[in-house]
């Protein structure tokens, strides 16, 4: 009898210590309860993590996993970094040196494998918006063209490449250019030509302003009409919506619409979370159809619960960062850092075991927006950015169940301290 009661009083004690440990860690302070040092001094071991996956090989592992898997992981610890660099200026030199690491990654034979070389900008506007927008960040971060003459110097071909692109599309018709031949998605135009706008600024030109108007009228006049919002998938010939506005690429579209126009931004994230945020009080999150809509997941969402996409989930942290909404940032902080199971050994963080290393990329560059966009942006007509967050007691039925599974662990190790006798069929019977 001693092994199932120690087995019994062993499963309750780490029953015990997970349920407060997650009770401690939902009230993680989010990125906007911090300096933009100590946002920096936290994402350090998360990157640390990622930098030592992505050099065994976890880029290819997540390809395998994931379309885009390779590409997105080192695209995002190359930002990731970048922002670093610029929320802590002591960190610019190791910020510079991982983030053209990455670049040089994306660039690689590796990571334009999975591309269409012949496309229009070369290797599809997924690829060249990233890459592009990662290489801007670099000279930024350098200290703008003339400290990284040779960057700027590729920068300028980059974005000449993506103005022809955009300026061929325009004259058919369409904002949204091709990721793959005959698809479009417009996430993807959105994060190239954010890299155009966010070239003006780096570099001091207007070289791009009346291409960005054109686009910016096109794009308007192709938006979601269930939700107003930029569709998620478009026709390649013709740009009209192809499937309406969905919460994985909202998520991610509205951390570089902000590059393009802020008050247009302010009004689609208003819009948004009035169509996307959780309507399940106890779980802070982002639905991956609207409101209403409760299709079922796919490999663009991960898998749904509650209609709840995780991915975008973790986005969508980012966005509350950087449109100021400080209710939602602590409460999507707090429910990844109880829920993530993250485990900090060695100078690294690793959450899940390290099994996803393109889930940490994603969470360590919402976390470190505020490098990208240091200046929260005010929320439309002077609403709330916080009018549609989970309530300010969105953790109680999670204290609760927590509470529940522990007293089970315990009544079960209770049990089997104090088993029940049999009794003996022959004693004291008739």
């Amino acid at each position: 009898m001693a092994a199932p009661r120690l087995l019994a009083l062993l499963t309750a004690l780490a029953v015990t210590a997970l349920a407060v440990l997650g009770a401690v860690r939902s009230h993680s302070p989010s990125p906007l309860e911090r300096t933009p040092e100590e946002v920096a001094a936290d994402a350090a071991p998360r990157l640390a993590f990622l930098r030592s996956a992505l050099r065994d090989g976890a880029g290819a592992d997540m390809q395998a996993l994931f379309p885009e898997g390779y590409f997105f992981t080192h695209a995002l610890y190359g930002l990731a970094r970048a922002d670093t660099g610029t929320l802590d200026a002591r960190l610019r030199d190791e910020a510079l040196r991982e983030a053209r690491w990455a670049l040089d990654r994306l660039e690689s034979p590796e990571g334009t494998a999975a591309f269409p070389a012949g496309a229009e900008p070369a290797y599809g506007v997924f690829h060249a918006g990233w890459s592009t927008y990662l290489r801007v960040r670099i000279v930024e971060l350098a200290g703008g063209p003339e400290a990284a003459p040779e960057e700027a110097g590729r920068l300028a071909e980059d974005t000449a490449e993506l103005r022809s692109a955009f300026s061929a599309s325009l004259d058919r018709g369409t904002p949204y250019l091709e990721a793959y031949p005959g698809q479009a998605w417009p996430v993807d135009s959105v994060v190239a030509a954010a890299a155009l706008a966010r070239d003006a600024r780096v570099r001091g030109t207007d070289g791009h302003d009346s291409l960005l108007a054109a686009w910016k009228e096109a794009a308007a006049a192709h938006t979601d009409p269930a939700t107003g919002l930029i569709p998620h998938r478009a026709d390649a010939a013709t740009g009209a919506p192809a499937e309406g506005a969905r919460g994985s690429s909202q998520a991610l579209l509205l951390r570089f619409l902000p590059d393009i126009d802020p008050a247009w931004a302010a009004r689609d994230r208003a819009a948004f979370q009035e169509a996307f945020a959780s309507p399940v009080a106890p779980l802070p999150g982002v639905r991956e159809h609207p409101r209403g809509d409760d299709s079922p997941g796919d490999v663009d969402s991960g898998p749904l619960v509650l209609g709840l996409s995780a991915s975008a989930s973790t986005v969508a942290l980012g966005d509350a960062v950087v449109y100021g909404d400080a209710a939602s940032a602590a409460a999507l902080t707090g429910f990844a850092e109880a829920l993530g199971l993250p485990v900090a050994a060695g100078g690294e963080r690793r959450y899940l075991g390290g099994a996803l290393p393109v889930g940490d990329a994603f969470l360590v560059w919402s976390l470190t927006a505020q490098g990208t966009h240091p200046d929260p942006l005010p929320p439309p007509d002077g609403a709330s950015p916080s009018a549609h967050a989970p309530p300010a007691w969105w953790r109680a039925p999670w204290y609760a169940l927590a509470g529940l599974v522990t007293a089970a662990a315990w009544w079960v190790a209770w049990m089997a301290a104090h088993p029940r006798r049999s009794r003996n069929p022959g004693d004291g019977g008739r």
